[in-house]
């Protein structure tokens, strides 16, 4: 892969995180259903291992809602067909019923395909 095409990998990588976060925030099931992979598996502060399926149902119950998605840092590397992001930043919302609000760090792993784009396959966050 040459420089120009690594560029455009990263920048396209850098975008779709970026929609991700605008989409969390709008609750927008049908956004999060395009940009995540169905063997998703994200790991929740607690250790939580969660689904796809858990993802969007929280979404669509409103048991979740994000209020707040302030991003300070954002870090991308796409090499390939394969992209880490690594979030920085400070999340406010509701969970179930609790208000929250938390300085986090993302990891996530995209994978893309000339169909899909790129698509979170694997995902942790830990308070920072």
């Amino acid at each position: 892969m040459d420089s120009d095409q690594n560029d455009q990998s990263t920048e396209s990588l850098r975008a779709a995180e970026r929609r991700l976060q605008a989409a969390q925030l709008a609750a927008d099931t049908a956004t999060l259903d395009v940009l995540l992979d169905d063997r998703l598996v994200f790991t929740g502060p607690d250790g939580t291992l969660y689904r796809k399926s858990d993802d969007l149902e929280l979404q669509k119950s409103g048991r979740q809602r994000l209020t707040r998605v302030d991003e300070e840092e954002l870090t991308v590397l796409a090499v390939g067909t394969t992209g880490v992001t690594w979030f920085l930043g400070t999340v406010a919302g509701t969970f179930q019923g609790q208000e929250f609000a938390s300085r986090v760090r993302y990891t996530r792993t995209w994978v893309h395909d000339g169909r899909a784009g790129w698509r979170v396959i694997a995902a942790h966050v830990t308070p920072v």
